[in-house]
């Protein structure tokens, strides 16, 4: 599959539309990173999977993934030899107790589900770490009962701030001391009892000045009386650190011990979660597993299009068995790039493991590339015309392509002029036949049509037309070709009925009318200085303006029996009808007399090789006659 598959069909909308039923952002990474799996077995299992986990929510049995989070960065962490926090420690914990009613849950499921039973089997119970950690962590912090230093080390740090709080309750209840205090109440700086005293006052009080208030008003002092013991306090709480720090290092070192254990159980969680995302989003759209092979023979019943929403004309749909490439034909905006994308979306979608919207019977082959053509790939970088891009596109196509491929080519050949179009189509299409593809393409191209009835391993399908109402019906009919909404259309606009027969034989035999009518015509006053351009015989090197691109070419050659004329535009030589076309500047005003308007075609490089071939170079005739073997030799 390459990007431009998935960003015309819309796949990663698909994906995020199933990620919003994962319960952690485990199942979330997971779907990200999928992609279609182009083995029919990989194909089986996920489908098998899904369909597995969808019973189980049918028979009202949710597997218990809530509470369970995310835990990667934490064993990231260990596996570099960092110790946990609190915090870390009991996210593990709870992943380990998720695990472990994961594991209880699926221990009578095999019968129901014996491809998800086996992710429980691989699953390993870590109780005593979940124990370990729950007995030593409460509340987020190391528990005092954690060990008996760490109870005896936090039982004096209590009494040592008890006797501070006294000594400083004293301190503020003393009448020597009322005036010298900014507020009287005890406060915590840095770890250390201070009491606030007036900034003015600060000498009359003995102690440290452990902080200043921003605006200096106030400075915080811890008196003398408590100084020694607030020095005991803090070797205490140095104490209390490094007995929590060994703490939490025992417990992180088991977890080290166990790490292959706890990543495996993490694969796992991730793929219950993903794989129950898949059935959640089966259950909401009543989807179903469809059939699959690796012939490349699909068939949709009553199919819908994964990302629409709302009263959906569903999709029946066939081709890989009596025919291995189908031609649509029928209005705008009817329904048909959406027939292109649905069998597309299904396809990606079936690959992925994901169930589908349709009914059952249905079929999707497992291919090893799906490429499409839909839409405008015209590039603003590179300044390539649609057309051209659409080429280049095929082209890629068409040197990856297998006969293992499915291709979807909206309005095929479109973007050019017509006969040319259409031929090239034809052509493009044969040569997919031949590689052995599975091809679906649409167009409004009638010799596309007729060669398709022609061949027998191709077949016409036509969006249908509610030719009463003139509006789109938005479904498909395989086996007829587009009726000519065109002329139905201009009929019920009460174009005259003869200028409808008209338009129906020149479709049928292209026998047209060439007679030049004289009568009714009104005439241009003609200048002396100039001749009317209806009548004006366009000349090499003349400059005209292209009246449907509102741009400006050269005559390269002048007008044919059939009115065409070749032009010289955007580098290229190109054909158009002189009617599409007006005069803007003559050659003889544009250059000097006797200047030689073939030079205005050809390159530098090829004006440089003419002269030194006139002028006898050897070097030059070597150069052309080098040509002249390598394309021999091809």
């Amino acid at each position: 599959m390459n990007k431009m598959t998935f960003e015309k069909l819309q796949y990663n909308e698909l994906k995020h539309k199933v990620k919003t039923h994962c319960v952690s952002s485990l199942g979330k990474q997971l779907i990200e990173t999928l992609q279609p799996s182009t083995n029919i077995k990989v194909v089986r299992h996920r489908l098998n999977e899904t369909s597995e986990a969808r019973k189980l929510l049918d028979a009202e049995k949710h597997l218990p993934l809530t509470g369970i989070s995310n835990i990667t960065s934490h064993i990231e962490k260990v596996e570099k030899g960092m110790v946990l926090t609190p915090g870390e420690l009991l996210a593990i914990s709870d992943f380990l107790r998720g695990c472990r009613k994961i594991k209880k849950f699926m221990a009578d499921k095999e019968f129901f589900a014996p491809v998800l039973y086996t992710y429980a089997i691989s699953m390993t119970e870590l109780r005593g770490i979940e124990e370990e950690i729950l007995f030593a962590i409460k509340g987020n912090r190391v528990d005092s009962g954690a060990s008996k230093e760490l109870k005896r080390i936090r039982n004096q740090i209590a009494k040592n701030e008890e006797k501070i709080e006294e000594r400083l309750n004293k301190f503020l209840k003393s009448g020597v001391n009322k005036e010298y205090l900014q507020e009287s109440y005890i406060s915590k700086k840095n770890d250390r009892f201070t009491i606030p005293i007036k900034a003015s006052f600060k000498n009359h009080v003995p102690g440290t000045i452990i902080e200043t208030s921003s605006k200096g008003s106030t400075v915080f002092i811890e008196p003398e009386a408590v100084s020694k013991l607030n020095v005991e306090l803090l070797s205490l709480k140095s104490e209390e650190s490094v007995e929590e720090y060994q703490i939490l290092a025992t417990l992180t070192g088991a977890i080290y011990e166990s790490l292959h254990e706890i990543t495996v159980n993490i694969e796992c969680i991730s793929q219950y979660d993903m794989i129950f995302a898949k059935a959640k989003y089966s259950k909401s759209n009543d989807a179903i597993e469809p059939k699959i092979n690796d012939y490349g023979y699909i068939k949709l019943i009553q199919s819908k299009h994964p990302l629409l929403e709302g009263n959906i004309v569903p999709l029946d749909f066939e081709i890989g068995e009596n025919y291995r490439s189908l031609v649509i034909t029928g209005p705008n905006a009817g329904g048909k790039t959406v027939v292109l994308k649905t069998i597309g979306m299904l396809t990606l979608a079936v690959m992925s493991g994901f169930h589908i919207s349709a009914k059952r019977g249905t079929e999707l082959a497992i291919f090893d590339h799906v490429f499409v053509d839909i839409g405008d790939n015209q590039s603003i970088e590179n300044a390539l015309s649609t057309f051209s891009s659409h080429m280049k596109n095929i082209a890629e196509i068409m040197s990856a392509a297998n006969n293992n491929t499915l291709l979807l080519f909206d309005e095929i050949g479109s973007g050019t002029e017509p006969n040319e179009g259409a031929a090239l189509a034809i052509a493009i299409l044969e040569e997919f036949y031949h590689i052995g593809c599975i091809t679906v393409a649409t167009t409004h191209y009638g010799e596309i049509k007729r060669y398709s009835e022609m061949h027998d391993d191709f077949m016409n399908a036509a969006m249908l037309f509610n030719s009463a109402e003139l509006k789109p019906m938005y479904k498909l009919l395989i086996g007829k070709s587009g009726d000519s909404n065109a002329l139905w259309i201009s009929s019920r606009m009460k174009i005259r009925k003869h200028v409808l027969e008209r338009a129906q034989l020149y479709i049928d035999n292209k026998n047209y009318n060439l007679k030049i009518m004289q009568e009714n015509k009104r005439k241009k006053p003609v200048h002396e200085e100039e001749q009317p351009l209806e009548t004006y015989q366009y000349e090499t090197g003349d400059r005209v303006r292209l009246i449907n691109q509102d741009d400006f070419a050269i005559v390269y050659e002048p007008k044919d029996t059939f009115n065409n004329i070749k032009l010289f535009y955007n580098g290229e030589i190109v054909e158009v009808n002189s009617k599409r076309i007006e005069l803007d500047i003559k050659a003889t005003q544009l250059y000097p007399e006797g200047y030689d308007v073939n030079t205005l075609f050809t390159s530098y490089e090829d004006r440089k090789l003419q002269h030194d071939l006139e002028r006898g170079s050897k070097k030059a005739l070597r150069k052309v006659q080098k040509e002249i073997r390598n394309r021999n030799q091809e």
